[in-house]
């Protein structure tokens, strides 16, 4: 069931973003006093009185700047504009009524779509017929004053936008059917060719682009389907070592990329061909294998070597999986986001590790294989006694993970661990996933805790 769409337009800093978060109930998208920090649209679910629609939040509307990178801001809201059943038109209270705003409220009339004005900053009630006065100069029917920031009237536009919207049934009903998506995050240092590759992958500029590093500021989820996979993808801000990170907004951008691997399933770890693995390139991954997700490592602009030897290029491939050799369940696919070849390897990789990702063992093969395992290689004795394993089950997945129940689980070596986890990965074809096995004694709980290790 699709749900209806909801934008939120208007010129920089009249509180879009900030209406975006009270609306959807959590804090999406980055707010901040400096004008312009929304640059791509972003989505948000928003359920009101048994209904769900989807809202956008757009870039600021701004007819004071002529440059290649407005006009492509402009094209990102003229597509939510096209795509949306209802449009929020939001003005600065505070500030009163512009130019900028009867631009947009004419090009609104020019659009043909039904939208409402709403007056933001409105903090005092009371003082809302004064400062409201201007703006029913604009000749628009329906004026809603709010404060998007203190939740002051939002109740009663909520109202209106549920009674304004066709629902065709309860579409919160509908969304208990949908396929679950497979979350795939981009991650990388800035200008590595994230936003470019999520473009490639659509077929047309979903994200904002730019030579200029720190375009992408707030993640951007983007969701589609391909051979019947669901997938969402998060374009993400270029993360920076942090000792070159020194304005706050940036270090919010990058605590949002970060939080963007955590709620993945996959993260594509995009490196930049050129340059070859940098040092952020390998603290990047050590997050994502600490995160334990599923990985897969891209190297862009890989059209930018093709000049080189094949020797070399062999060489270049040796030096990227010597230095990843802690990610080395990760498949690497040389690619080029600018030409688009290769993208399309990404989603087989992708189903490929979700699929060992959310593996599921029954317990009695598990343990038929554990005794294999053991009779293969017996763990070594420590202090002249023998480790005895009793029995193996997986309580969990993403990753998959195992507990083994032993009598002495603190004497069970490393490189022992290391054994099992490779035979494992071997007898259930588990090669590009991480895997955890924790080691119990017997009648202790399987519940697992996150201060246990992974490989």
């Amino acid at each position: 069931m699709t749900a209806p769409v909801v934008a939120i337009v208007g010129r920089p800093n009249v509180g879009k973003s900030t209406l975006f978060n009270r609306l959807i109930g959590k804090r999406k998208a980055v707010v901040d006093d400096q004008p312009g920090i929304t640059v791509d649209r972003l989505y948000g679910e928003v359920q009101w009185k048994g209904h769900l629609f989807t809202i956008i939040d757009t870039a600021g509307l701004s007819t004071l700047e002529d440059s290649s990178s407005q006009e492509t801001l402009t094209n990102q809201i003229m597509f939510a504009i096209d795509e949306a059943d209802l449009i929020l038109f939001v003005t600065d209270g505070k500030d009163g009524l512009n130019e900028e705003d009867r631009f947009i409220a004419d090009l609104l009339r020019r659009s043909g779509k039904s939208f409402v004005l709403v007056v933001n900053k409105i903090d005092n009630p009371g003082k809302a017929p004064l400062i409201l006065a201007e703006f029913y100069s604009l000749g628009i029917e329906r004026l809603y004053p709010i404060s998007a920031l203190h939740g002051i009237g939002t109740e009663e536009l909520l109202d209106h936008i549920v009674e304004s919207l066709s629902f065709t049934q309860t579409t919160l009903e509908g969304k208990a059917n949908e396929k679950e998506a497979i979350r795939v995050t981009i991650v990388g240092r800035p200008n590595v060719g994230k936003s470019t590759m999520i473009n490639k992958i659509l077929g047309f500029p979903r994200v904002h682009v730019s030579p200029k590093p720190g375009t992408t500021r707030d993640p951007v989820e983007v969701y589609f389907e391909r051979d019947g996979h669901r997938f969402c993808f998060i374009d993400t801000a270029g993360i920076r070592r942090k000792a070159r990170i020194k304005e706050r907004i940036e270090k919010i951008f990058v605590g949002k990329a970060l939080e963007s691997i955590d709620h993945a399933d996959v993260a594509i770890l995009l490196i930049d061909a050129q340059e070859g693995v940098t040092d952020q390139d390998l603290h990047l991954g050590g997050y994502i294998q600490r995160a334990r997700k599923g990985c897969i490592i891209g190297i862009n602009k890989w059209d930018a070597i093709a000049d080189k030897s094949q020797q070399e290029i062999k060489n270049l491939l040796a030096r990227i999986n010597e230095r990843f050799k802690f990610l080395d369940y990760a498949p690497i696919i040389p690619c080029s986001a600018l030409t688009g070849k290769n993208i399309g390897r990404f989603f087989p990789a992708i189903e490929k590790v979700y699929q060992q990702y959310t593996t599921r063992i029954g317990t009695g093969v598990l343990n038929r294989a554990l005794e294999k395992i053991v009779e293969k290689h017996h763990p070594p004795m420590t202090s002249g006694k023998q480790i005895k394993f009793y029995y193996i089950t997986q309580p969990s997945v993403a990753p998959p993970t195992f507990v083994i129940f032993c009598n002495r689980p603190e004497d069970v070596h490393f490189s022992y661990e290391r054994y099992l986890v490779n035979q494992v990965r071997s007898m259930f074809n588990l090669n590009h996933t991480p895997i955890r096995i924790i080691f119990r004694k017997r009648g202790e709980s399987s519940k697992i805790l996150d201060t246990q290790s992974n490989i």
